[in-house]
């Protein structure tokens, strides 16, 4: 750990282009070889700025001060062909969201293969597929998977093949900006702890930006607290969790602690509970199936005598009673997401059955289970991805009204109006007229659950709602969606990879893996006593702020 630092900013300040402020004001840090470092700070407070920088990849009119040098070079001096090289073989990079790495019309092998030729040209096709599958293989991406194509692949899946190829040119270092944000805690166990040997036995630094204090805190050596474009403070990993000096470092660990609960009542103690009995089931499911066939190549069909089925919902039955909160959680690839949309009939089952308020959902034709979508809504995980960025908040917001023919222009405005208020997107004028692009995360994913919820559903999927945003913000959507379903008497079933969240927010928990729900019950039940061994394996697995 002596000598000249494996990486170094110094004074670095950096303006967009177009902006009158500082995105980056004057940060300062070093990373050693084998040392691990944290950053963490809520959305929009500079943080991917930061990963940015290091890798070159900021606008061209950006206005950059200071310094930012790898082994004593600086990176900015670096010429198109040097900067190429660096990327990769010195610096590998994992993005938040993995479709931005990903080309759509590339299958996964063929991805690892150009990253390896581009930099390796002298390995064959062969040598270059061997160490691809031992890569992916590392991050839990099994050989039969290889000629698939991204959209093939869960969210989670996804930023598993992005997290292979990071590793496969063994870089010096790994700069990892929100790579666990879609992965299950055992998938995001696994590759963290693959980060963290590889940082012990081959000295490779990792710099690590996340908005997960839990997770930074398990992982890393020191960490740095970023706010409004300047680190306010940065140390041991210890002594800031036991003894933080800042304001914001003190209300980051508390919005952090106020999610993860572990006192012996469950937080969602309320008259849903109490009337438990007397409930009926809004939602029942039946031995649902939906599997996807692998059909190959034409040389694959024709010496195959039966395709390759992947089992993606397997045999899956549950009741959801009216007013609860069921928790689905599980690993990425589990099937989960799979099965909400298949609950939607976005997908349409291989089998089974849907009754939905006595109705079956699987006889139903397309334009009649259109009109049974108003009473089932969707929340998503990432809000700026379903939000159109042509379209004005209120216009977003009042789409689905119009959709439905449940209103005029006029009388849409008004409700989106009071929709506004009741998610907390005050002053509503202000706001209705914003576009997505000048909104926060979290005001973001706001706008979604008032889009959702504007058509008074009786059901919303809520589909890892927050699992994008950060602590403090993550808190605060939790309990708004906690306020809204008494309000408006709602049912959701919440999915989520996040195992504190759903102590937090869920009355019952059904447990996800391979297609099949291993284990359900009631939330303090799954988490005192996990029967199934892959529920045990979930709760040994999640980070915990030990505090």
């Amino acid at each position: 750990m002596n000598g000249q630092p494996l990486f170094c900013v110094d004074e670095l300040r950096i303006q967009y282009p177009f902006s009158e402020t500082w995105a980056v004001d004057r940060v300062s840090f070093t990373l050693q070889r084998g040392e691990k470092l944290g950053l963490v700070g809520e959305s929009g407070c500079g943080k991917s700025t930061m990963g940015k920088a290091a890798m070159g990849l900021l606008p061209k009119l950006t206005q950059i001060e200071g310094k930012i040098e790898f082994q004593g070079e600086s990176i900015f001096g670096l010429n198109a062909e040097g900067l190429r090289k660096f990327r990769g073989e010195v610096v590998g990079l994992v993005f938040q969201d993995p479709m931005t790495r990903l080309d759509p019309l590339m299958t996964i092998g063929e991805h690892c293969i150009e990253t390896l030729q581009a930099h390796r040209p002298q390995l064959s096709r062969k040598e270059a597929k061997t160490i691809a599958i031992k890569t992916l293989e590392k991050v839990n991406i099994p050989p039969n998977r290889w000629g698939q194509y991204p959209h093939e692949f869960s969210g989670g899946m996804r930023q598993r093949v992005a997290m292979a190829l990071a590793l496969l040119l063994n870089p010096k270092m790994i700069i990892a900006d929100e790579p666990t944000t879609a992965l299950d805690v055992t998938v995001a166990a696994e590759i963290l702890q693959e980060l963290t040997r590889l940082c012990e036995e081959e000295e490779m630094g990792l710099l690590l930006i996340s908005h997960d204090l839990a997770m930074v805190a398990e992982y890393c050596d020191r960490l740095a607290v970023m706010n409004g474009g300047k680190i306010v403070e940065m140390g041991n990993m210890a002594d800031i969790l036991h003894h933080p000096q800042h304001d914001y470092t003190k209300s980051l660990l508390k919005a952090a602690l106020h999610v993860q609960v572990e006192d012996d009542e469950p937080i969602n103690i309320d008259s849903w509970e109490e009337d438990k009995p007397t409930k009926k089931a809004l939602l029942t499911v039946n031995h649902l199936k939906q599997y996807f066939t692998l059909e190959g190549n034409f040389i694959q069909q024709f010496f195959s005598k039966e395709p390759e089925v992947i089992k993606a919902v397997d045999d899956v039955s549950f009741e959801l009673y009216s007013g609860e909160i069921l928790g689905l959680v599980g690993e990425s690839g589990c099937g989960k997401s799979t099965l909400s949309r298949t609950l939607l009939q976005l997908l349409k089952a291989t089998s089974g059955s849907i009754h939905f308020l006595g109705e079956e959902l699987t006889q139903l034709s397309e334009q009649k289970m259109r009109l049974k979508r108003r009473q089932i809504q969707m929340i998503f995980q990432d809000p700026n991805a379903c939000l159109n960025p042509l379209m004005t908040v209120g216009q977003s917001v009042a789409d689905p009204l119009l959709i439905h023919q449940l209103a005029t222009a006029k009388e849409a405005k008004k409700q989106v109006y009071e929709m506004l208020e009741r998610v907390k997107l005050t002053p509503v004028e202000d706001y209705y007229n914003r576009y997505p692009k000048e909104l926060s995360g979290g005001q973001q994913q706001r706008v979604a659950i008032a889009r959702a919820l504007i058509t008074k559903p009786k059901l919303v999927i809520c589909d890892e709602p927050v699992s994008m945003l950060d602590a403090s913000v993550q808190a605060r959507v939790l309990d708004l969606m906690y306020e809204l379903k008494n309000d408006f008497d709602l049912t959701y079933l919440f999915i989520t990879h996040d195992l504190w969240v759903a102590r937090f927010f869920c009355h019952r928990i059904a447990v996800m893996n391979q297609g099949k729900i291993v284990e359900i019950g009631d939330t303090e039940s799954i988490f005192k006593e996990p029967k199934h061994p892959y529920t045990q394996k979930l709760l040994n697995a999640a980070p915990l702020l030990a505090i």
